[in-house]
């Protein structure tokens, strides 16, 4: 059974940095391409960054990049979104995804398995 458990969300002050986790039960993460979304309050779902199977090819939204930085460890079958610069326009929930079908990377119906999420507030 697959099982995503996202993990480190917070409440933090503007220009901080925050790390979330997602531990994966069920499969094998270098197996599957990994991604992070986020949804603030009455906005739509928008894709944050992935981590393709196998090589491990990372994209991010034009509004992250420099700023968070996604990665895996294996052995413990978990990917990270290190998140640093933070802003208050990246206060959302945060949720894990997992198993790309090849529709669009940082689509949100292009996913098969979804976390419950984290919560994210950033403070100015």
């Amino acid at each position: 059974q697959v099982q995503l458990v996202e993990s480190g969300g917070g409440s933090v002050q503007s220009g901080g940095s925050l790390r979330l986790s997602c531990a994966a039960s069920g499969f094998t993460i270098s197996q599957k391409s990994m991604a992070w979304f986020r949804q603030a309050p009455g906005k739509e779902r928008e894709g944050v960054a992935v981590i393709l199977a196998g090589g491990g090819t990372r994209n991010y939204a034009d509004s992250v990049k420099g700023r968070f930085t996604i990665s895996r460890d294996n052995a413990k079958n978990t990917v990270y979104l290190q998140m640093n610069t933070l802003k208050s326009d990246d206060t959302a929930m945060y949720f894990c995804a997992a198993e790309l079908r090849g529709l669009g990377a940082l689509r949100p119906d292009s996913y098969t398995y979804w976390g419950q999420g984290t919560q994210v507030t950033v403070s100015s």
